[in-house]
């Protein structure tokens, strides 16, 4: 079971932590502690999932530390350009894509 949660659970973790950084541009007209208090609300639970994926993980053998670490690493840059893109509408160009695709590249290797 841990084999498939741990994944997802940290993925879930790098989608809240994405909006985090990101999301709160798209609401410049609002105010820093607006801002802040919508950050800090989605860090908590993102943290939660972060902390709760590694301790499965490494309790369960099935993933080791550093493993996960770049599972969060890949999925975290994954969202933060899907959150980029999507939601704050920013255009990646082919340098930016080809990047994220060595960093995933990258990521495999350590897992696998």
């Amino acid at each position: 079971m841990a084999l498939y949660l741990v994944p997802i659970m940290l993925f879930a973790s790098s989608v809240l932590m994405a909006f985090a950084w990101l999301g709160h541009v798209k609401f410049r007209h609002k105010s820093f502690f607006t801002a802040l208090v919508f950050s800090w609300l989605l860090v908590l639970p993102e943290y939660l999932l972060n902390v709760s994926a590694i301790r499965w993980g490494a309790e369960s053998n099935v993933y080791a530390p550093s493993e996960m670490a770049a599972m969060n690493l890949c999925t975290g840059v994954f969202c933060i350009a899907l959150v980029s893109k999507l939601f704050l509408g920013e255009k990646l160009n082919s340098r930016k894509i080809f990047g994220f695709i060595l960093m995933a590249v990258s990521i495999l290797l350590v897992v696998l």
